[in-house]
Formats: structure tokens, C-alpha cells, sequence
């Protein structure tokens, strides 16, 4: 693979002085291994004299992704995310390197900005290039027609993990694996990752191995958690970490969000060429993680309950973390068609996100999306640009009633969308894979043809973990600060002498944004401004504890 100059800096006389400083010199040996793929971590090399290959390991051996000689260092994104290794460190020639713990790594990163930011930026361009370069570092085995499958490599698309996939049904290639690992049909899908093979893999278990859990965590107690890694939970979390708490992110499903899901936000401040949904979560994880935030997924938060002056959140498997304070933005999930035969196809034709992987599947053939607002616009628009004949079903008569101009604009001036105004979607039919979809108008019913149905009608707020705890309104909704009434906030409340901080709901040190919030702008932007601006409440409630503590 050709080098990348943004991937592979060199680091001149004074920034290798600096480096030394805070590491230790040693000798390696030519065909030494300074770190493994699976490996749970690994120093942060610098290159003096010696030379080194970053491989990754495929069925003849090895690949060589890229050459690194003196002045240059090792490493990637999972540096800072402690996710488990996904590539080898070969010495080719002997020489002395200088290794660094990622405590000091981050310690320079944070105190020199212009080193820090020319190896963030070596370890963002590594990733880009592991994408493709290291992609058989995991590989999953399944049926396309399993929505077990499609679980798998929505994740691990969605968190920006290299992973090859292979159709049992189609890919030789699939049946030679599964006969060397002696792996029977009931047991897909599987995920191989650095010879460790998960039967019958689930999201869980993928980000379980490669370290992205709360179970890799060697504390369970924070100053700040906060609930839900959509755009309003990164932005708390970069801003948490940012300014001094130790802070950990939680998210049920990956990172990102509805917003994650999104082919391109237009509207996004800064952004006037658009930025893809998936792009901006990644600068986000970065950001956080850069500061020092913690972040874990998949890990569902069922409920929510204090203990010894702490907010004790209880994950789905007994797991249990605490904070001194929470976040909740666990945003809105998008609600269910009524239509006959519908669970039959979720994941194999039905589907509730429009991405790189949903669109694959459905190839050219025509689809059918749901829905008048901005991500039912932007995923008619992407599944169009990709050569899909769409359908877009709305309730209304009026496109641009809850949808933004400019989407409703592009929509009304694509040839290869058709928009259908008061309509409904009655049922859905196919043998193993979704073909029709009934639609109902006031001129009756028909029958279309159809590889996907893309549903984004309505949303209902994932808030039932925090039922006993936190006021809702009649949608359940949270209620926050000045939404909260004199009976929802009861004797406690008296006894602080204070009023609820902005974003505070009416358990004292729980605060709520986003989507989640009662009143709030379902807008990106919105979101973000919502979970920066709630960390100075966060503050000003861990100042105002300590201040009666004492």
C-alpha cells in the first residue's frame, strides 16, 4: 500500500529529544514483534535506528500494510480508544526504538499541542487505511439474508472497525473457513478475529473481544457518565473530559445515534459542503477520547437507582458504574409500521437506518422509504444517488411541512423519486427476502415492487430506564429546570434550598438532552449545543455538592 504523507510524519531531532524524555531506549532484534494483532495493548513506539512492518495476518501468512524506518512511530486510533490490536509490529531491521506508555503518550499529547496533533493526525489517516488495507484482520461469516449478520456489520461499520465479510450462501471462500474451524450452519453468524473465533457472534460479543465494553474498564466510578452516544452524548463527553472530569461515555447500540445513520447533514454549522452522519461521529469519538473520555458500546442502561451519594446506572448484563453526576441522551427511537407481516423482514428488507450497508444489499432494485422528515429525506436522497428507483410514503400532503426546504427541494427534482402523499404502507411480502410492499391511498391500494423498506416515521423517547426516577411529561418525554413543576420536585428539592440547574431533571445531579428532552429542537446542531452547554451544569451541581459536603 502506497504511504500516506499524513500517515507517516517524521519526527525531527527536538520532537525525538522530547519523546525520550518520556520513554525508555531499547535494543530489537530483526523478526522481533514489538506488538501482536490481538494483543489487549501496546507502547507507543518511536523509531530511532531501527525498522518495522505493520502486517496483518491473512490466510497465507502475512501482509504488508505499510514500512516504517527511523524517525517515524507506531500506532493507531485504538491507542486511545483501548480497543484490542488489530495488526503486527515486525522488526526487519535491528535497531534501538524509545517505547512510551499510553499514560505518557497522552500527557504529551495534552501538554504539547503541535506534536499531539501531528500524531492524531497519523493515527486518524492509519485508520483510514486499515479500512481497506486490514480489513481481513476480522472476518464475518454469514447469511445475507440473517439480520444477525446485518447486526454485526452495521456495528462494526458504524464504529469504524476494518472487517471483511463473506456470504456463507455465496463466497467459497466462507465454506473453506467454516470447514477449517469445523463451524456448522447453526452456528452463524461467526466472527474471526485474530484467530479467536465467536460462534453465533452478537454485537456484544464483538465489541466484548475487542475491548470497547464496560468489562475493560479497570475503574467502575466516574465523575461524569453520561447515557447515549448520539450527537447531544458525544458533545457531553468531549466537553466533560475536556474540562477535567473523568468522564465515561455509555451507548446501547454504536456511536452516533439517528444522526450517526444519516448519508449527509447540509444544515450543520461549519459543514457548507455537508458532512456525512458517520464522519461526524468519528471526529467526535476522537475528540473525546483524545481528552480522555471513556466510551463503551453496545452497553444498555436498564436502570437507574442511587447509592452512597452516587447515581448507580445497572447495565442489561448486572453490570453496574456510577457517576457523581449523569447525562441522560438516550435520544428517540423510531417507531414501528403497522403493517402486516412486518417483524417477518426487520433486518432482511425492513430496515430503520439507510447506510453503506442497507444500500449494498438492495443493489439497484427499487425501495420504499417512510416518512417526511429530514432522515427520511436524506435517506431517499442517498438511496437515489445510488441508483435505487425510491418511493417516499407520507401521511401528509406537503413534503416541506416537517422536512427542510433544501431536502424537500432536491427530493421534488429527482427524477428517480416518486413522493406519495396521503399513503400508508399496508403490508409487506417476499420469500426470504422482502419483494412487494401494499401501499394504501384514498384511490385504494398497490402493489410495488420492493428490495427495501426504509422506515423513519415518528419517535418515541428511550427513556423507561429512568421510569421512578426522573419526571416525564405526557409522551414520556424528561421534563428539565424550568418545565418542572413545584409537586414534581417535591421535598427534596426544599431541603437543597435551590432551584434545578439548566438541564437538571427533578433528581438532583441527573440532567437530560437532546432528543430525550421534553421540548427540545430535534436538530443535530440543537443537540450538540444542548449536551456541551449541560456540562457547566454539571460543574456548577459537583461544585455546589461539595461546597454543602464540607
Amino acid at each position: 500500500m502506497a504511504d500516506d504523507d499524513e500517515a507517516t510524519p517524521t519526527l525531527d531531532a527536538a520532537d525525538m529529544a522530547l519523546v525520550t524524555e518520556l520513554g525508555v531506549r531499547r535494543q530489537v532484534q530483526e523478526g522481533e514483534y514489538l506488538y501482536k494483532a490481538g494483543d489487549i495493548t501496546y507502547d507507543f513506539f518511536v523509531l530511532v535506528s531501527a525498522e518495522v512492518d505493520i502486517v496483518v495476518g491473512v490466510d497465507d501468512g502475512e501482509r504488508v500494510i505499510i514500512n516504517h524506518g527511523p524517525g517515524r512511530f507506531l500506532g493507531e486510533l485504538n491507542m486511545l480508544s483501548g480497543m484490542r490490536v488489530l495488526v503486527s509490529a515486525r522488526v526487519v531491521k535491528p535497531g534501538e526504538v524509545v517505547a512510551v506508555s499510553r499514560d505518557r503518550l497522552r500527557q504529551l499529547m495534552a501538554t504539547n499541542p503541535r506534536l499531539g496533533n501531528t500524531i492524531l493526525a497519523a493515527f486518524v489517516a492509519r485508520r483510514r487505511m486499515l479500512m481497506t488495507g486490514a480489513a481481513p484482520a476480522i472476518r464475518v461469516i454469514g447469511s445475507q439474508f440473517s439480520p444477525e449478520s446485518l447486526a454485526i456489520r452495521e456495528f462494526l461499520t458504524r464504529t469504524r472497525i476494518p472487517h471483511e465479510w463473506l456470504d456463507s450462501d455465496r463466497d467459497p471462500h466462507a465454506e473453506g473457513l467454516l470447514e477449517h474451524f469445523g463451524i456448522a450452519a447453526t452456528e452463524l453468524p461467526i466472527v474471526i478475529a485474530s484467530g479467536t473465533v465467536l460462534r453465533r457472534a452478537t454485537p456484544g460479543d464483538v465489541a466484548g473481544y475487542l475491548g470497547l465494553t464496560v468489562d475493560s474498564l479497570p475503574n467502575r466510578c466516574f465523575d461524569l457518565v453520561v447515557v447515549g452516544g448520539g450527537p447531544a452524548g458525544l458533545a457531553a463527553a468531549v466537553y466533560g473530559a475536556s474540562e477535567g472530569l473523568n468522564t465515561l461515555g455509555v451507548e446501547m447500540t454504536a456511536p452516533g445515534g439517528q444522526a450517526g445513520m444519516s448519508s449527509r447533514i447540509e444544515n450543520y454549522l461549519g459543514f457548507p459542503m455537508g458532512i456525512s452522519g458517520a464522519d461526524l461521529t468519528t471526529r467526535a469519538i476522537i475528540q473525546a477520547e483524545k481528552f480522555g473520555a471513556s466510551l463503551t458500546t453496545p452497553c444498555t442502561v436498564v436502570s437507574l437507582g442511587t447509592r452512597a451519594g452516587h447515581l448507580v446506572a445497572r447495565l442489561s448484563d448486572g453490570t453496574e458504574v456510577a457517576g457523581r453526576a449523569v447525562i441522560a441522551a438516550t435520544g428517540a427511537s423510531y417507531r414501528r409500521l403497522e403493517a402486516s407481516r412486518l417483524s417477518d423482514f426487520e433486518g432482511n428488507g425492513v430496515y430503520y437506518a439507510a447506510t453503506e450497508v442497507e444500500a449494498r444489499m438492495c443493489g439497484l432494485s427499487p425501495v420504499v422509504v417512510v416518512g417526511g422528515g429530514n432522515s427520511a429525506g436524506q435517506a431517499a436522497i442517498f438511496l437515489s444517488q445510488g441508483g435505487c428507483p425510491v418511493t417516499l410514503v407520507i401521511r401528509g400532503t406537503d413534503l416541506a411541512k416537517d422536512m427542510s426546504r433544501y431536502l424537500a427541494d432536491r427530493i421534488e427534482a429527482d427524477s428517480r423519486i416518486t413522493l406519495r402523499t396521503r399513503t400508508t404502507v399496508e403490508a409487506v411480502d417476499g420469500d426470504e427476502t422482502l419483494r412487494t410492499v401494499t401501499l394504501n391511498d384514498p384511490d385504494g391500494t398497490a402493489v410495488i415492487p420492493c428490495a427495501g423498506l426504509f422506515s423513519f416515521i415518528g419517535a418515541d423517547p428511550s427513556s423507561g430506564w429512568l421510569t421512578g426516577c426522573a419526571a416525564l411529561d405526557d409522551r414520556g418525554f424528561v421534563l428539565t429546570d424550568l418545565s418542572l413543576s413545584a409537586n414534581q420536585l417535591g421535598e427534596t428539592w426544599q431541603t437543597l434550598a435551590r432551584s434545578p440547574l439548566p438541564f437538571e431533571t427533578s433528581h438532583p445531579g441527573l440532567f437530560a438532552v437532546g432528543d430525550l428532552r421534553s421540548g427540545s429542537t430535534k436538530r443535530v446542531a440543537a443537540a450538540v449545543g444542548e449536551g456541551s452547554a449541560s456540562v457547566r451544569s454539571v460543574h456548577q451541581y459537583l461544585a455546589f455538592g461539595a461546597h454543602t459536603a464540607s
